[in-house]
């Protein structure tokens, strides 16, 4: 990479980020739109339960200048996602409202519909790029590796400390698929994930990043300290 490239990739910010994007209304969803409009990769950027994050924004400009793409995130949750202070269920009501979130607003079956359907006016929208992409932090990791079997729109897929994680939604991976998991993930789905992502009909890599916390690059990313903002960054 030139020294004039690394110019053009905005640093890590710990506090008081300005996001380098703007807002449109996409397939009926307000979305963040990162990147050059004439790029070729685009890449749909599936947040977390908590929604449209500071950490989530930079991390889409980050991608957007790093791979010269177009990032979106749409907002599923229609500005209300579920809120820090519901974390972790250890009350009745918690667990309540967790539970209803789950099943409405973040219906995974309903947002794997949403998303892939999308990807329609997404071409329209941006015709210039040949390429779309999908990856999901936590929640969005879910919807994510479900949308990416047969007659997937995307070209390559991947997820970010996943939520709900289960080998078996991978099994119908019909395209290249990449796993950062954090220390937190279930250590056997991570490992079954490897097993099948190495066999002969699948193209895919899983790494886990061992010091780092499930939500380490969503709402969770702590961008204080040196550590955790280089990985951060490296993810």
């Amino acid at each position: 990479m030139s020294c004039e490239a690394c110019r053009t990739i905005p640093p890590v910010t710990p506090q008081g980020y300005i996001p380098q994007g703007r807002y449109e209304t996409l397939a009926g969803l307000n979305t963040y739109v990162a990147g050059k409009t004439d790029a070729r990769i685009g890449l749909v950027d599936i947040y977390g339960v908590f929604g449209m994050a500071s950490q989530t924004v930079q991390g889409a400009d980050l991608l957007a200048a790093r791979l010269n793409a177009v990032v979106l995130i749409p907002d599923f949750f229609g500005g209300e996602p579920l809120k820090h202070e519901n974390v972790p269920a250890n009350t009745e009501e918690k667990k309540q409202i967790i539970a209803e979130f789950l099943a409405h607003k973040a219906n995974v079956t309903r947002n794997v519909g949403v998303v892939t359907e999308a990807v329609q006016e997404y071409r329209t929208r941006f015709p210039s790029i040949s390429k779309w992409g999908a990856f999901g932090l936590c929640w969005g990791g879910k919807v994510t590796v479900l949308a990416s079997g047969p007659n997937t729109p995307f070209a390559a897929s991947g997820q970010v400390h996943p939520g709900m994680m289960n080998v078996a939604d991978a099994k119908a991976l019909s395209i290249p698929h990449i796993v950062l998991a954090s220390k937190d993930e279930p250590v056997d789905a991570v490992a079954d994930y490897t097993d099948l992502l190495s066999k002969n009909d699948k193209t895919g890599l899983v790494e886990t990043y061992s010091t780092m916390w499930h939500g380490w690059m969503g709402a969770w990313a702590d961008l204080e300290k040196e550590e955790s903002q280089a990985e951060y960054a490296r993810g």
